[in-house]
């Protein structure tokens, strides 16, 4: 039901219900600086002008965020690393203001407690102490009082990840719901957020895809949401930027770099503009094909460059992005892009997937999102693994890696599996539920206890993709543009709703007239090896396996503890835990010989199933001896390739999908 400003509000349930997003509701002035597809250049910083409107649809937006709630978050202290945030409610609830905030960020499925970083609330009325109380881990409740409340609050941030917040004194990074607290009944009203510069840092500006109300040339001031949902859904870099601007199929997109200043010169901006631009049409063609077309009105990337490290966190009109430095393309790099450059491009790939496949087209269950506590479904194979099958394939349509750069890509995701003794454990389905509880909390069983769903949920996307293209006209291409058409287009029958948990097989057969329930059922909720060699060379990949690697048929992970190999992981079923090792022993010696990654690779290579190894490890400060007989020879990695000779259907699918 409509809320009416004049009346105060009660606190919402915990689930906050709210609009779904529309692409008209990502419309908003951008910063007060324009520049053309070939700007390269970086933000100016001379005198900052008077705040003025963008135009009067933006005054009337900043008024009517002046009804809602009004943050303020500015730089406490770069080397303590403390924001300040204030937040002004013109009308608390009589009865006591409550305010919460999110304890988990939407795209990364564990519950990460942001109020541990939130220091010093205070609230005031009318220049008076208001008494405060926490009422639960992340809720704080402001006694009753007459007029405008102001809450303010400081945040410790340095995580350098891609879902809290950084502060230093090279730049400011923040995802809104680790900073902004909620008011709770407020939250489908309109937000207003002010963004104010910090005094010692004249060369910075503000990146976000946050609709600006009044901002500055460096995009410092005010900015609006229609409702906290969509205000959490736009992180905020700031300091010295350089941004790379392009159009794909007319949309305007942006990648935002931070640390501008040591970059420079470093990064090959034409090269890393084009292929973005690639990746980009493939992807709105792949959803829009007749009438190619973004869903949002503009994009951004947001990279944050660091020594090592790769990582993403998709929004519904931007990415925020981690990778090392040296995986940008350098100016004198050679024609041929670096792995670590592909490796960028496929995360790029992976993230603005996303925009459609998870941002848009939701699971029903995380429908509306509850922020206050575990969101469980058991379809992230389906959000994040085909979007990880579609990453690196959109870039070898985007025409980014060569058909056998892409078929490596799938062999090691193959191998990924199949080290992993949890595919036979737990099934896709129940990997999705758990992943709150698992897959974000690895320790040294998860090998055995679980499986990826990103990983085998890619492979199953292939799966299918192969059995779409060798029984039916149809690829899975087919599937996702009836997800597109059926949920996630501002036109679709079933916008706002989700997908349910079982809708996907009735969907496939819909496009395709195949029904694949018992594919699904063996695969998705049970825990049967997908075919994939028989699928694979319907298309006329060839599949090869090498030799079996030492340390992997023995069941051991190691690390290195100060010239000892230490065990990390005992896999399931392999000689390390019929010997009995585990997690944290010292390997000393195997049949009476110094330990080493190298000594276990000669006598694995010697060695025949049956054959007794003795193993003395140092375990609790203590000698002990193991023993076990060495099993059968694993099968070895798997490799792919271009099938020399192919039946000419195989020949005409694989063209069709690969372009070879």
């Amino acid at each position: 039901m409509p809320w009416l400003p004049t009346v105060a509000a009660p606190p919402s349930p915990t689930r906050v219900q709210v609009a779904w997003l529309r692409p008209a509701s990502l419309q908003g002035s951008s910063t007060a600086t324009k520049t053309s597809d070939a700007t390269n250049a970086m933000p100016q910083t001379a005198k900052i002008p008077a705040f003025r409107p963008r135009s009067a649809v933006a005054r009337a937006t900043a008024n009517a965020a002046a009804e809602g709630p009004h943050y303020s978050v500015r730089i406490d202290d770069m080397r303590a690393h403390l924001f300040a945030v204030e937040l002004r409610l013109a009308t608390p609830d009589p009865q006591g203001q409550e305010f919460w905030l999110p304890v988990w960020i939407p795209g990364s499925y564990l519950v990460r407690e942001f109020a541990r970083h939130v220091l010093r609330v205070e609230a005031r009325c009318q220049g008076k102490p208001v008494a405060l109380r926490k009422v639960a881990k992340n809720r704080w409740r402001a006694a009753p009082c007459q007029g405008p409340l102001q809450l303010s609050w400081t945040v410790y941030a340095r995580d350098a990840s891609v879902r809290t917040a950084w502060l230093d004194a090279t730049r400011a990074f923040f995802n809104p719901s680790s900073l902004l607290l909620a008011a709770a009944g407020w939250e489908a009203k309109p937000h207003a957020l002010h963004i104010l510069p910090p005094a010692s840092q004249p060369g910075w500006s503000v990146a976000t895809t946050l609709p600006a109300a009044q901002v500055d040339a460096r995009g410092f001031g005010l900015y609006q949401a229609s409702d906290y949902d969509r205000l959490i859904d736009h992180p905020v870099e700031m300091g010295r930027l350089l941004r790379l601007q392009f159009r794909a199929h007319g949309t305007p997109h942006e990648m935002v770099i931070a640390h501008a200043d040591r970059l420079r010169g470093e990064v090959d901006a034409k090269r890393l503009r084009a292929d973005l631009k690639s990746i980009c049409e493939t992807e709105i063609a792949l959803f829009e094909p007749e009438r190619p077309r973004a869903p949002f009105k503009r994009y951004a990337f947001l990279l944050a460059p660091t020594a090592s490290g790769c990582g993403g966190l998709e929004h519904a009109d931007c990415a925020a992005l981690i990778c090392a430095e040296s995986d940008l393309p350098h100016p004198r790099d050679g024609a041929e892009r670096s792995a670590g450059y592909r490796q960028f491009l496929g995360l790029c790939s992976h993230e603005y997937f996303h925009a459609w496949n998870v941002k848009r087209i939701r699971p029903q269950a995380l429908t509306p999102y509850d922020l206050e506590r575990e969101n469980t479904t058991g379809l992230l194979w389906l959000f994040e693994g085909f979007t990880s099958y579609y990453d690196d394939l959109i870039l070898r349509r985007a025409g980014l890696i060569e058909p056998q750069q892409y078929l490596d890509l799938l062999a090691r995701a193959i191998n990924a599996v199949q080290a992993t003794p949890g595919r036979q454990v737990q099934s896709l389905a129940d990997a999705s539920f758990d992943a709150w509880i698992k897959f974000y909390r690895p320790d040294e069983n998860t090998a055995n206890a679980t499986v990826s769903y990103y990983t085998l949920g890619g492979l199953f996307a292939l799966a299918l993709d192969l059995t779409l293209r060798s029984r039916s006209q149809t690829t899975l291409d087919d599937v996702m543009r009836l997800l597109w058409q059926r949920y996630g287009r501002d036109d679709a029958p079933l916008y706002g709703q989700g997908v349910a948990e079982d809708a996907l097989p009735a969907l496939v057969r819909e496009v395709s007239g195949l029904d694949l329930r018992g594919l699904f059922a063996r695969h998705v909720h049970g825990r049967d090896e997908l075919p994939l060699k028989r699928l694979l060379a319907s298309v006329g990949v060839r599949w090869s396996q090498g030799k079996p690697d030492a340390l992997s048929s023995l069941g051991l992970r190691l690390d290195d503890a100060q010239g000892w190999p230490q065990v990390r992981q005992v896999l399931a079923g392999g000689w390390a835990e019929q010997a009995g090792l585990a997690p944290g022993d010292i390997l000393l010696a195997i049949n009476g010989q110094r330990a080493s990654p190298e000594q276990l690779k000669r006598l694995h290579a010697r060695g025949r199933g049956g054959d007794v190894w003795q193993a003395h490890v140092m375990r609790d400060a203590r000698l002990v001896q193991l023993q076990a007989m060495l099993p059968a020879p694993a099968p070895g990695p798997v490799a792919l390739s271009v099938a020399a000779t192919a039946a000419a259907g195989a020949a005409r699918r694989r063209k069709r999908w690969l372009g070879v």
